[in-house]
C-alpha cells in the first residue's frame, strides 16, 4: 500500500523570465500545480515584470495564479524574499552581477600562502620583539624642541687598569744607573755582614751592623721604586689604582719601620742578657764571653760604615723619602745628609765607635754598653716615629702637621666675606710626594661687580694659597710635596 503513495516533490517556482521551453521542461511534477501553465503564460494579462524587485508597484493579479508562488518562493531570484544578488567589485570601482557563476558561490578571493620558518616575514617580526611600536613621542613635532638629545660625552681619559710588569720586564727595563745602584746594594749588605762578624765582643758594633742592614734594605727598596717608575702603572692613575702604585712605597716603608724596631729590640735583649750573665755569681749555661775588639777591626768597621752611608746619601740619594716622611726639628736644618734621621743615626754611631780603641778597659766596657743601649733606644724611637707617620698616610691622614695648623687654615677660609661656612674639610697625604685638600663651602653672593665667575675664581686662588703656605711650607721650602686643592661651592639661598 505504501508503494502506491505518490512521492511529494517540492514545487519549483517559475520565474517571470522563464520561457515556454523552461515551463515545458518542468512537466507535470509535484502536486500538479503547473498543469495548464502554458495557457496561463499565453494569457494577455500576463506581466513578466509584475514581481520585479526594482518596481515600486505590483500587478493586481499577483495574488492569484502561479505568479504568487513564484513571488513567495525563496529560491527564486526574483522573489520578494530572495537575498540581494551577489556583487563583485571591479577595477574602476563599479560592481557587476555575479549571477550563477562560480564566483557567486565563492565571493572571497583567498590565496594560499606558504610560510617558511626564518623567512623575510618571520625575520621582520622577530626583529620587532622588545621594540616599542607605534608613534614615538620624542620624535613628534610638538616635542621636537623640548626633548633634546644629550650632547655627546667624551670617553673617560682614565683607564680601567694598567698592565703590571713582570720580573723579566722589570729586569730588562733597568738603566745603567739603576744597575749600578743595585750592585751597590749588594756591597752595602757585604759591609753590614763584615761589621756583624767583626762585632764579636762589642755590643756597639752589633748595633751598628743592625743599622747597616737597615740602610742596605732601604737602598734595595729605593732601587725597586726607581725601576717601577719606568712603567706608567707606577705613577699614572687608573680606576683600579686612583693614585697609581706609589702608595705601595709607603707600605714598604712601614715594613722597614717595623724592621728597625725589631732590630732595636734585638740589641736591647742581647745587652740585657750579657749584663745578667756578668752580674753576681751566676754561671752562664754557655761559654759566651765578650773580649775587647782589636783597634784595627773597630776602625775598619767604622770607616766602612761611614763610607757606605755617605755614598748612599750623596751619590745614590737613598732614604730621601724617609726625610720627607718625618722631620725632626732638632736636625732639620743640618743639611740633606745629617738632616735625614737614618743617615744621622748611622754616621753618629760610626763616629763614636772610633773612640773605643782610645779608652781603657774599664771605660771601654761601660762606654760600649751605654752606646749600644743608646743606639737601640734611638732605633726604637726612630721606628716608632717612622711607623706612626707612614701609618697616618695609609689611614688617609695628614702626618707632620698639628691640629692647630689645620684649624688656623679653616678659620682663615671662614673669615672670607664670600664664605658663609664650611660644611666639609678633609686634608690627607696620599704618598711621599702628594697631599690632598678637599673643601665644601657655602658661598654667599655679594653682588660683586666682577661677576659670579670672577668671584669664585678669586676664592679658589685664596684657598689654594692658604693651604700651600700654611701647610706646605710655602714656595722655596724644599719639601718636595705637591698639594692638590679642590673646592666645592654651593650657593647659599636666603
Amino acid at each position: 500500500m505504501a508503494e502506491n503513495v505518490p512521492i511529494i516533490l517540492v514545487p519549483q517556482s517559475i520565474s517571470p523570465s522563464d520561457t515556454a521551453e523552461d515551463v515545458e521542461e518542468y512537466g507535470n511534477v509535484g502536486l500538479g500545480l503547473n498543469s495548464g501553465q502554458q495557457d496561463w503564460i499565453n494569457r494577455p494579462e500576463y506581466d513578466p515584470n509584475s514581481l520585479s524587485p526594482i518596481r515600486a508597484t505590483f500587478s493586481s493579479r499577483t495574488g492569484s495564479g502561479p505568479s504568487s508562488a513564484s513571488a513567495l518562493s525563496p529560491t527564486s531570484p526574483n522573489s520578494l524574499y530572495s537575498p540581494i544578488t551577489p556583487l563583485s567589485g571591479n577595477s574602476d570601482g563599479a560592481f557587476q552581477n555575479l549571477g550563477r557563476s562560480e564566483d557567486a558561490r565563492n565571493p572571497f578571493n583567498f590565496t594560499t600562502q606558504q610560510y617558511t620558518a626564518g623567512g623575510p616575514a618571520a625575520t621582520s617580526r622577530s626583529n620587532d620583539v622588545g621594540k616599542r611600536r607605534g608613534h614615538k613621542f620624542k620624535h613628534s613635532s610638538i616635542s621636537a624642541n623640548i626633548f633634546l638629545e644629550p650632547p655627546p660625552r667624551a670617553p673617560l681619559q682614565l683607564p680601567a687598569a694598567l698592565p703590571m710588569p713582570t720580573k723579566r720586564e722589570a729586569w730588562r727595563s733597568m738603566t745603567h744607573h739603576q744597575t749600578l745602584r743595585l750592585l751597590w746594594c749588594a756591597c752595602h749588605f757585604l759591609v753590614a755582614a763584615y761589621v756583624q762578624l767583626a762585632a764579636h765582643g762589642s755590643l756597639a758594633m752589633t748595633a751598628l751592623s743592625r743599622l747597616l742592614f737597615f740602610d742596605a734594605a732601604g737602598a734595595v727598596i729605593c732601587v725597586a721604586v726607581d725601576v717601577m717608575g719606568n712603567f706608567e702603572v707606577w705613577k699614572r692613575s687608573s680606576i683600579k689604582h686612583p693614585f697609581g702604585l706609589e702608595r705601595a712605597d709607603v707600605l714598604a716603608g712601614f715594613g722597614m719601620a717595623v724592621f728597625i724596631s725589631f732590630m732595636g729590640l734585638d740589641v736591647l735583649s742581647h745587652g740585657i742578657q750579657h749584663s745578667l750573665e756578668s752580674a753576681g755569681s751566676h754561671v752562664p749555661h754557655s761559654a759566651h764571653t765578650h773580649t775587647r775588639v782589636s783597634p784595627g777591626s773597630v776602625d775598619l768597621a767604622a770607616l766602612l760604615a761611614i763610607t757606605s752611608t755617605l755614598v748612599s746619601a750623596v751619590l745614590l740619594k737613598n732614604h730621601a723619602r724617609i726625610g720627607k716622611a718625618m722631620r725632626f726639628e732638632l736636625i732639620a736644618g743640618w743639611g740633606r745628609v745629617l738632616g735625614n734621621p737614618s743617615h744621622f743615626l748611622t754616621l753618629s754611631c760610626s763616629t763614636l765607635l772610633l773612640l773605643l780603641p782610645l779608652l781603657s778597659i774599664e771605660i771601654y766596657k761601660w762606654f760600649d754598653t751605654g752606646l749600644s743601649f743608646t743606639i737601640a733606644l734611638l732605633m726604637l724611637a726612630f721606628g716608632a716615629r717612622l711607623g706612626t707617620s707612614l701609618a697616618s698616610m695609609l689611614l688617609m691622614s695628614l702626618p707632620g702637621r698639628s691640629a692647630n695648623d689645620v684649624k688656623s687654615v679653616i678659620v682663615d677660609i671662614e673669615a672670607d666675606p664670600s664664605v658663609s661656612g664650611i660644611e666639609e674639610a678633609s686634608l690627607w697625604q696620599v704618598h711621599y710626594g702628594l697631599c690632598m685638600a678637599n673643601f665644601k663651602v657655602r658661598y654667599r653672593n655679594r653682588g660683586a661687580t666682577g661677576g659670579y665667575a670672577n668671584e669664585m675664581a678669586r676664592l679658589r686662588e685664596r684657598v689654594e694659597s692658604l693651604v700651600k703656605n700654611r701647610l706646605g711650607g710655602g714656595y722655596g721650602s724644599g719639601s718636595g710635596v705637591r698639594w692638590e686643592v679642590s673646592l666645592q661651592m654651593g650657593l647659599e639661598k636666603d
